[in-house]
């Protein structure tokens, strides 16, 4: 599936909104999608109506993680969030921040992780300055995209007498 435009997706929010339903945002590169991801987003989906997915794009994950990532493009990713249940809406977003993601968008809830705080979060105002709110749910220890890639680049292929 085809990330929507923050037009596209703002016509759909219209119509949630109209029905008195609550949108919920996220944002995040989302490169090696693993259980953690999964696990979290099931709890950001539980908090409203809608879940919205703000993935950054390759160049933004560039910008951000360094020359080697992102290690799947960004249409796969979007690709492989909007085949979540959990998941209502895919877009994309270029900039450091989800800040202009989210001043379009204008969630009832933003989520982030437990690796994060919404006091030093830069997103936090914006969010509340259009009336939502910023909501850090649980992390789930042991399962990151830096744990599994250091695992996946640390492991050596076993023999078959081992």
């Amino acid at each position: 599936m085809t990330p929507l435009t923050w037009e596209e997706l703002n016509a759909k929010l219209a119509e949630h909104r109209s029905k008195g339903e609550k949108i919920v945002t996220t944002n995040g590169v989302f490169d090696v999608l693993h259980v953690g991801h999964v696990r979290y987003l099931e709890q950001a989906r539980v908090l409203g109506d809608v879940l919205v997915v703000g993935i950054n794009t390759d160049a933004c994950t560039r910008r951000l993680k360094g020359a080697t990532r992102p290690f799947v493009p960004e249409a796969e990713r979007a690709e492989m969030l909007s085949a979540l249940r959990c998941v209502d809406y895919v877009t994309l977003f270029d900039d450091p921040t989800p800040i202009h993601f989210l001043e379009a968008i204008r969630p009832d809830i933003h989520t982030k992780g437990g690796d994060y705080q919404a006091e030093t979060l830069p997103e936090t105002a914006v969010v509340c300055q259009n009336g939502g709110m910023v909501v850090i749910l649980p992390f789930v220890p042991g399962h990151s995209t830096t744990d599994l890639t250091e695992r996946i680049l640390n492991s050596r292929e076993r023999t078959p007498s081992e």
